[in-house]
Formats: C-alpha cells, sequence, structure tokens
C-alpha cells in the first residue's frame, strides 16, 4: 500500500525495456525513456536537443577530448552542414586530426592494451585504441606551412586563422571548410596547445604572423547577447566548456538549453565534470533551462543522441 506522504514522489514507475528487431534509433530512445541510470538521462538529452534544435536556438556546440581520432568527426561536419551548430568551440588537438584527415590520412583501430615502445619503434602514435602513424606529421606540416605562406600580415584572430585553414582544405567532409562555407565561427582558444600551434609558431620564426588571442572575445561575446533561447552541446569539458560558458556569463542572457556528454565526476571540483546544476550558480545556465548530464563514453552517446534528434526533427 502507498503512504498518502509518498504519493507525490512516487508518480513515474519504471519502464522496463523492450527491445525488438528492427527498430527504429529513435523507437530504441523511446524504449529506455522510462528506465533509470544512463538510459533514462540519455533518453532526457534527446529530448531537450530535439527541442532545442526545433525551435531555433543558437547553438553552441563544445568539442573536447579525442573525438576526430575516435571516429566523430562526420558528426559534427554534417551538423555544422545542416545548420545544427550556430558556434563551434574545440580544441587544438581535435583540429590537428581534423586537418589530418582531410589529407586523407586515416586514423587506425589498434589496440588499448599493447606493447607502446614496440609501436614507438614502428613509428606508430596511440590514442588509446587509435593508431596514428609518426609520418603523417611530417605531410601535416608540409601542409600547414603551405597554408601559412599566403596568410599575410596583419593582425588576425584565432578564428580568422582557423577560418583561413578551412579555405585552404578541399576535403568536403572537413569540419573547418564546411565551417568556412557555411559562415560558422570556430573558436579555439587553446589552439597553441597542439600541433596546429607548433607548426603556427615555426613559421613565425621566420615569417610575419599575428594572431591576436584576445580579438575572439568581442566577437563570441556579440553572439551570445543576440543568442536567441541559447543551448549549448558540451562533449567532454576543459577549454570549451569554460569558453562557451564564460562567454555568455557577461550577458544578460542564460543558456536556456544545456546537455553534457562526459565520463568526468565532481568529486573533484574540476569543470569537466562540474554539474550542469552547478552551472546555474554562477548564473551560466538559466534556473528553468532544461539541462541534463550523460555519465558515458561520448563516442557511444554523441551518435545515438544525434542520430534520434534526427530522426524526430524528420518527421516535424
Amino acid at each position: 500500500m502507498q503512504h498518502d506522504s509518498c504519493g507525490e514522489k512516487l508518480q513515474n514507475p519504471i519502464d522496463q525495456a523492450k527491445i525488438t528487431e528492427n527498430m527504429s534509433v529513435d523507437s530504441f530512445i523511446e524504449s529506455i525513456s522510462g528506465c533509470a541510470f544512463g538510459a533514462g538521462k540519455l533518453a532526457d538529452a534527446v529530448d531537450i536537443y530535439t527541442d532545442m534544435l526545433a525551435g531555433g536556438s543558437t547553438s553552441f556546440f563544445g568539442l573536447a577530448g579525442a573525438m576526430v581520432p575516435a571516429g566523430m568527426r562526420g558528426i559534427v561536419t554534417d551538423l555544422i552542414r545542416d545548420g545544427y551548430i550556430d558556434v563551434l568551440v574545440t580544441t587544438g588537438a581535435n583540429m590537428v586530426h581534423e586537418i589530418v584527415e582531410s589529407m586523407g590520412l586515416h586514423h587506425y583501430k589498434g589496440c588499448s592494451e599493447c606493447d607502446d615502445i614496440e609501436l614507438k619503434n614502428d613509428e606508430i602514435n596511440r590514442i588509446y585504441d587509435v593508431y596514428l602513424p609518426e609520418p603523417y606529421f611530417m605531410d601535416f606540416e608540409e601542409k600547414m606551412q603551405a597554408i601559412l605562406s599566403d596568410i599575410g600580415t596583419e593582425t588576425i584572430s584565432i578564428r580568422e586563422f582557423l577560418t583561413h585553414l578551412g579555405q585552404n582544405i578541399e576535403d568536403k567532409d572537413s569540419i573547418l571548410k564546411v565551417a568556412a562555407d557555411m559562415n560558422v565561427p570556430v573558436y579555439c582558444p587553446a589552439i597553441q596547445d597542439s600541433m596546429v600551434g607548433l607548426q603556427a609558431w615555426l613559421y613565425k620564426e621566420k615569417n610575419p604572423l599575428n594572431v591576436d588571442a584576445f580579438s575572439d572575445m568581442r566577437e563570441i561575446i556579440d553572439i551570445c547577447y543576440e543568442a536567441k533561447n541559447p543551448g549549448a552541446v558540451l562533449i567532454g569539458g576543459g577549454v570549451p566548456k569554460n569558453y562557451i560558458f564564460q562567454s555568455m556569463l557577461i550577458t544578460h542572457q542564460e543558456f536556456e538549453y544545456a546537455i553534457q556528454l562526459t565520463m568526468d565526476t565532481p568529486e573533484t571540483g574540476g569543470l569537466s565534470g562540474a554539474t550542469l546544476d552547478e552551472a546555474r550558480s554562477w548564473g551560466k545556465v538559466s534556473e528553468t533551462a532544461r539541462s541534463v548530464t550523460v555519465h558515458s563514453d561520448a563516442t557511444i552517446t554523441l551518435p545515438i543522441m544525434v542520430a534520434a534528434a534526427r530522426s524526430r526533427l524528420a518527421k516535424l
């Protein structure tokens, strides 16, 4: 018998998931929407993401972690191409691997438990279970130096620097090329913490190269001021997450939608694991915002979330 004092807390019984053959990804999400733990959180993320995109929200996308090497590049490119990302903030490392892929040089599936000394001797770099041949970086250097050779001498922002890179890439599946073609800004506030930054420094040793690390601030803050019901999708955390949040922080607005896909937890006090509820205390996420954090490998949750949301949007 249910006690009356508990009635308000006991309104939503757990629904047991039912998995059938040939079910669509949207049907799969519907099937787990009444479940608890990560399953229910992922279903919430799909609901929020679909409404965010359907409502024309200004969409900020934070991309941290080794998402491009792991195979998530095409998802991000297609979201930009189809108008579902208005602002991309990412790491320099992801852009390094994005440029490598744009040159037709592939990352390879390897193993996570292997002889790394043997890999070193074979000139293979490892990112968990992804292999990347060391000689690729010679090709990367040639590509970067060629692109930098016609960048000019006037002072530009990091965003303009990345746009220039995109305009000199031919691969139609390139994040940077599609972003440049679609006039979607790509921000990378820690770009020097990458092989892109290293190549820029090498070029600058003998040639004029003037990049203003602070001039992006006005541009992204202006976007935040004008944003419509702003929403943020945060893959991992780190610099992209903070850059997105701090840019909105000094405006009159707060994020009305927020989705975080991460494996980090809040106990250490680090931003990557910080909850979106914690962000409310800073005024980054609004008091009434629809938000969810899904603690899981983003290479699992991101494709499922995007696939289900796209299925729903196609029916609208």
